[in-house]
């Protein structure tokens, strides 16, 4: 059960993310310093530092629980799904949540990928999602992700799908639907994620 300081702890680190993601969007990541965003919040520099280490950590913190959220994803998908249909609906999720938001998510997704600093954060991300998924896939399939490189280059090109839809969608004005083009993307990895080799 959710605790009151647990819910004010949340709350305010909301009206932080929020403050800064329209701000960021609005004028450039640069451009904005952290008094600004406290301000804009309704509170201290302080009370920010004690939600945030840095700029970078309040625009990514929506990430930080993506990667769990797409294995537990994954874990859920029946145990004999093709490979290529679990992927595909683990990587969909945040996707078609981006596509459901487009007028909140769009600028915070071209903010990321235009700046450096910020770019190098979803890397990071990125790489602790691939680990987390190709554990899991190598569980599903029982396969020793140390031995086998199936689960790894599996993660990995769900992954890279992921991240060329973000930058198709991101590069336009957002009128392509990110659930359409990540099937389309799975309709071009299928047939090497399904191969008969796959299977133990």
């Amino acid at each position: 059960m959710t605790t009151l300081a647990q819910r004010k702890r949340q709350l305010v680190a909301t009206e932080l993310t929020e403050a800064a993601l329209q701000l960021l969007a609005l004028r450039g990541f640069d451009a904005v310093t952290v008094d600004e965003i406290a301000t804009t919040a309704g509170v201290s520099k302080r009370t920010f530092f004690r939600y945030f280490a840095s700029k970078e950590d309040v625009v990514v913190q929506f990430l930080a629980g993506m990667g769990s959220d797409m294995r537990a994803g994954l874990a859920a998908r029946p145990a004999g799904e093709r490979p290529s249909e679990a992927l595909l609906h683990t990587v969909s999720v945040p996707l078609a949540a981006c596509g459901d938001h487009a007028e909140r998510a769009l600028p915070v997704v071209r903010l990321i990928l235009r700046t450096p600093a910020l770019l190098a954060r979803l890397l990071e991300h990125q790489a602790r999602w691939r680990e987390e998924l190709t554990e899991e896939l190598a569980a599903r399939l029982g396969r020793d992700p140390e031995a086998d490189l199936y689960p790894r280059l599996a993660a990995g090109m769900a992954l890279a799908a992921f991240d060329a839809v973000l930058h198709r969608w991101s590069g336009g004005e957002g009128a392509e639907d990110p659930g359409a083009l990540i099937r389309e993307a799975f309709a071009v990895l299928a047939p090497s994620l399904d191969s008969v080799s796959t299977y133990p």
